[in-house]
């Protein structure tokens, strides 16, 4: 083979190792070399033959380490710019209802209703309001925003009886001619060091849509504050819940504090929400750490719906209903924001004999989980029923202020085996009725051709009568308590704490329409929300009066348009 012949060959191969190098397709091949039956070579010959064939070897290697270190090193080209996609479909689902009617008192002088200490409503709307959005009217609860909130109500005077109930009576801040009833009820309190043993399970919702900050992240805060009070006697469980239930944490001792927190620390988001299993296991968990006399509790948190497994609403109220009657409670805790279930978990709550909150921050979940828990955890009344008989002489309409899925029916009241709300130590709940007198000429219902005869004033100038129902933990037969309201009652002016409560009604009222707060517009509102706030310990008074204004803002500064 001459030394032209070896160079072509070279030439071929190193052609051959770029081709490959660089991916391209092959090129057509080199004409064929033909070979002359060669002379014998000589040792010089060979000599050339190897070093050729070793440098084409050593530009094919080359070749080759340049390609792979560019595949390793060059940066992929960026992304194609996304196509617009729509928002998420905001799938939030709220409970319809309409606003309680105005009673002619002639007609129906009796009003009942059950307690309620939830509070989610409004922290709930207060999320909406801070991104500039108008909630949709079944989102606003008057009674949880009314109930949000410390009035200072009077608390019983021992333990023989588990609460005190109030009546104040003054003339509405938007019509002087009708007025106001607030009847406010106070738990006596329990200092926590004095709490019985509580058994508490953390039932908490890792679905995928609960990796965002104000879900997942968010409840972890919120329940490593809960854990951080808790003691040795206490005992904590964490069950875990989306594709499939699982136990995060058995039963283990308060003080193991580091435990339960790197415990919460492991929970990762990911599956759809098998909340019907989770509820399953979280009361099996429940029951194994059972405590006799103790709070025994599964805490529900959750940012959305049940798609997966038991999801008929009505089955997970048989399933918590019996739980409740084995002594375990249900509270529920809503977050984060575009798939909550508001009128899933406010039932649950109702069902399981608990309370229903919405965490919108930190300091909320330090609200609820830490400066409330006592009265959470110890129920000192149970099946708690109010009902207001009028005095058709003395009362021509009135109006109960909220609790419109709350009514009961009036021969629920003296009926033990009907449910009803709890109340817990240190628990305050106030109601509001706007009430018309007679002959005040405020009536808001057309008079009657053939009206019935007013009755005649009982106990001489009694206005209404308040009568109470409510069940020792333990026990299963009610007791009663009876308050007479007389007419003589009535204060010209109202005190700051009545004040307050009325702006917070008429607050709600605006955000639902405006259709009860004649009179008034959001000038007014504000300004009231300014002068009555009083005693404002944690600053919750301040933030209301800054609510209203994002409320005017959300609704365009007009009370009488409907929210959607």
């Amino acid at each position: 083979m001459n030394r032209h012949t070896l160079a072509a060959l070279a030439t071929t191969l190193l052609l051959a190792a770029c081709q490959t190098a660089n991916h391209e397709a092959a090129a057509p091949s080199a004409p064929p070399v033909i070979f002359d039956a060669p002379a014998p070579a000589t040792a010089t010959e060979i000599g050339q033959q190897r070093a050729v064939a070793a440098d084409a070897m050593a530009r094919e290697h080359a070749v080759r380490t340049t390609a792979a270190a560019q595949r390793t090193y060059m940066p992929s080209p960026p992304p194609a710019p996304p196509m617009f996609a729509p928002p998420p479909a905001n799938t939030e689902q709220y409970a319809a209802r309409s606003d309680n009617p105005v009673q002619r008192a002639s007609e129906q002088p009796v009003s009942t209703f059950s307690v309620d200490v939830d509070t989610g409503s409004y922290s709930n709307v207060r999320r909406m309001l801070r991104q500039g959005t108008r909630p949709p009217a079944d989102a606003v609860r008057a009674e949880e925003f009314i109930n949000y909130f410390r009035h200072g109500h009077p608390a019983p005077a021992s333990r023989d009886v588990p609460f005190r109930a109030t009546v104040e009576i003054a003339p509405a801040p938007w019509n002087p001619r009708r007025h106001l009833m607030m009847v406010g009820l106070k738990g006596y309190d329990v200092p926590k060091a004095e709490l019985p043993p509580a058994n508490l399970v953390f039932l908490v919702d890792t679905s995928g849509s609960m990796h965002s900050e104000d879900k997942l992240p968010l409840l972890k805060q919120a329940f490593s504050a809960l854990a951080s009070q808790l003691r040795a006697q206490d005992r904590v469980s964490i069950v875990a819940y989306a594709g499939s239930a699982g136990l995060v944490l058995p039963p283990t001792p308060g003080n193991r504090q580091g435990e339960i927190i790197a415990a919460l620390e492991r929970l990762q988001a990911g599956g759809s929400t098998n909340g019907g299993e989770g509820i399953t296991l979280a009361y099996a968990m429940a029951r194994q750490g059972f405590v006799a006399g103790g709070a025994n509790r599964v805490i529900l948190a959750t940012d959305g719906d049940f798609n997966v497994g038991t999801v008929d609403r009505a089955a997970l109220e048989t399933l918590v209903g019996d739980q409740r009657k084995s002594g375990i409670a249900l509270t529920t805790l809503g977050f984060g924001q575009g798939n909550y279930n508001d009128a899933m978990a406010e039932r649950l709550a109702n069902v399981g004999d608990g309370n229903h909150a919405y965490i919108d921050t930190v300091l909320e979940a330090r609200k609820v989980l830490v400066e409330e828990m006592s009265a959470t955890l110890l129920t000192i009344a149970r099946d708690v029923k109010v009902q207001v008989e009028f005095n058709p002489a003395v009362v021509s309409e009135y109006r109960l202020v909220g609790y419109e899925n709350r009514r009961l029916q009036r021969e629920d009241f003296a009926n033990d085996r009907v449910d009803a709300g709890d109340i817990g130590a240190g628990h305050e709940v106030t109601a509001l009725y706007e009430v018309a007198l007679v002959g005040s000429g405020a009536e808001r219902l057309p008079a009657l051709r053939y009206g019935a005869t007013q009755a005649q004033p009982a106990g001489g100038a009694e206005l209404a009568h308040l009568r109470l129902r409510y069940k020792r933990p333990g026990e299963d037969a009610s007791r009663l308590i009876e308050v007479p309201v007389r007419r003589d009652a009535i204060r010209a002016q109202a005190s700051a704490t009545m004040r307050f409560a009325a702006t917070v009604a008429a607050f709600a009222d605006a955000l639902r329409g405006g259709r009860n707060i004649e009179g008034w517009d959001w000038d007014a509102i504000a300004h009231s929300a300014r002068a009555s706030r009083g005693d404002d310990r944690w600053g919750l008074r301040a933030e209301f009066a800054e609510l209203v204004e994002a409320g005017r803002i959300a609704t365009g500064g007009d009370v009488t348009r409907p929210a959607d």
